[in-house]
């Protein structure tokens, strides 16, 4: 045997030790977790065979209480690059079976080095945690390490696709880094975040509480809304990724990739001429109406179980990409929250940095009232959803479908914040507010004066609905662009959103502007 033949021997048997991670008891018990290894989840991810791995003899330099005899394989984290859909992709996974994934200064490199790689390239990244933390031995290093990521985070904010997905503990630190990026997918009963864990809380305040009480996966998608998406597995969790990556076009430069669905532009929606309720006190479901108009009835929505009262998802028209935000009539009547308002907020503004058009359905009655609310700061977080949509330069449409009341009508993405193309149907009740209160206000003297107060108010209720109640009158100003049946609702918003495709606007030179956080 020659030299030559010798060393790639060396070579693949350094390889296949480090492949075996942790060793084979780690990963039998990381298995059996319901967890796949870290090499699982990137060939998962990966189209087959196109994974190519970096750093794969990275190791640490810690010599300190002994840890210059301890051998961590890849240091704990397995870094690199292939094609998710045929598309290329960088990529880290933490392996929690090399010494728990623990982040030291080496760690931090290697992932520091795939999210340069990344953002050079123009391409997502996307994050697999699975991690006990900081590696208490490498003491300021480590934390060094955690401070370059989030400085990364923040340099491809807005440029590239940044996806986290929690695959198991994320504690301290180490939750700031997700949180920084785009999207945060949880897997439910398998994955926790959280800044200070169940035994310090206990420790300093009494509060006794669980692991996934405190950070599990529909804690923060149901109650926090720091998670997007609660997954049922890992492999759940990493086909909706490849999902949402679908939607997505590689970075802030390009347009989303258009995709042949099949579905008619043309197509009629009969079944929308009837799903809006004669009753203005009765509510009917807004993703029935996304389904009807968008491709095919597919859509991808994160967010499903937090501020329910909107709804934020992606979806097709014609093949292309859109994000939609309309408000849901079946929960709190579609109100406007500091919470719903803080959702559709930060989707707009991804949809924005990321050239998706904007489709956004109105039927609300106003803002959620309350001592609550206001003292919650609903005039600072409505005022967020006012500054998104009109800081937005992608094409934005909007269809009213019922009420669109007062400010919240302004806040909806009202011509007023510059959307493009306006429609209505026939049913939209666009007013400062309800015919009821207005009447009220309007003509109490009168009412209180009247032989028959009941009557007169009814009277009066009845004339404003017939001079405000409708989209007539905003039509009439041409805050509106038409008044469509239901049924061409579909028709007619392909249609904008293809006459906007090339919409170009450009807005005054600036750092930034100040968001009111």
């Amino acid at each position: 045997m020659g030299i030559i033949e010798e060393k790639i021997m060396d070579l693949k048997a350094c390889e296949d030790s480090i492949r075996q991670m942790g060793g084979e008891k780690a990963v039998l018990a990381q298995r059996k977790k319901g967890k796949l290894t870290a090499r699982d989840r990137l060939n998962l991810l990966f189209d087959s065979g196109t994974f190519r791995e970096i750093d794969m003899f990275v190791r640490h330099r810690c010599v300190h209480f002994g840890m210059q005899q301890m051998d961590i394989p890849s240091d704990g984290v397995i870094t690199g690059h292939g094609n998710v859909n045929g598309r290329p992709v960088f990529a880290f996974a933490q392996d929690f079976t090399s010494r728990a994934g623990s982040l030291g200064e080496m760690h931090a490199k290697k992932i520091c080095k795939v999210m340069d790689l990344a953002i050079k390239a123009g391409v997502p990244f996307v994050g697999m945690n699975d991690s006990g933390g900081a590696r208490i031995q490498e003491g300021v290093d480590a934390l060094a390490g955690y401070g370059e990521i989030f400085y990364r985070n923040s340099l491809a904010s807005g440029v590239i696709p940044q996806i986290s997905a929690i695959m198991g503990p994320t504690a301290g630190g180490a939750v700031y880094s997700p949180a920084m990026t785009d999207w945060v997918f949880m897997v439910k009963n398998t994955s926790y975040m959280f800044i200070t864990g169940p035994e310090v809380i206990k420790a300093v305040t009494g509060e006794e509480i669980t692991f996934e009480e405190l950070g599990g996966a529909m804690t923060h998608n149901k109650k926090s809304g720091v998670a997007q998406f609660a997954c049922e597995s890992d492999e759940d969790a990493i086909n909706q990724i490849k999902k949402l990556l679908s939607y997505l076009p590689s970075n802030n430069m390009e347009d989303p990739p258009t995709v042949e669905t099949g579905d008619d532009p043309g197509r009629l929606c009969q079944e929308l001429d009837g799903i809006v309720p004669e009753n203005p006190r009765r509510s009917y479901d807004m993703k029935e109406v996304i389904r009807h108009i968008v491709d095919n009835g597919e859509i991808f929505e994160p967010y499903e179980h937090y501020a329910t009262n909107m709804i934020v998802c992606f979806a097709r028209l014609n093949g292309r990409s859109i994000g939609v935000i309309a408000n849901q009539p079946r929960i709190k009547a579609g109100c406007l929250d500091i919470d719903a308002s803080d959702k559709a907020t930060r989707f707009i503004r991804f949809c924005d940095a990321f050239n998706i058009p904007l489709l956004t359905i109105s039927d609300v009655p106003g803002y959620l009232p309350g001592s609550k609310q206001e003292w919650g700061g609903i005039i600072r977080h409505g005022a967020k959803l006012l500054w998104c949509y009109s800081e937005a330069t992608v094409p934005k449409l909007l269809l009213i479908t019922r009420k669109a009341y007062g400010g919240a009508y302004i806040a909806m993405s009202s011509r007023h914040l510059g959307t493009d193309m306006a429609f209505a149907w026939p049913s939209a009740e666009i007013a400062v507010m309800g015919a009821e209160g207005a009447a009220n206000i309007i003509h109490r003297k009168e009412i209180q004066a009247a032989e028959n107060p009941e009557q007169k108010r009814k009277e009066k209720i009845e004339a404003y609905e017939r001079l405000f109640s409708n989209p007539y009158q905003a039509a009439q100003r041409g805050y509106i662009d038409a008044v469509i049946t239901p049924r061409e609702t579909r028709q007619r918003l392909v249609e904008a959103l293809e006459a906007m495709s090339t919409k170009r606007e450009m807005r005054p030179p600036k750092k930034h502007g100040n968001i009111p956080m």
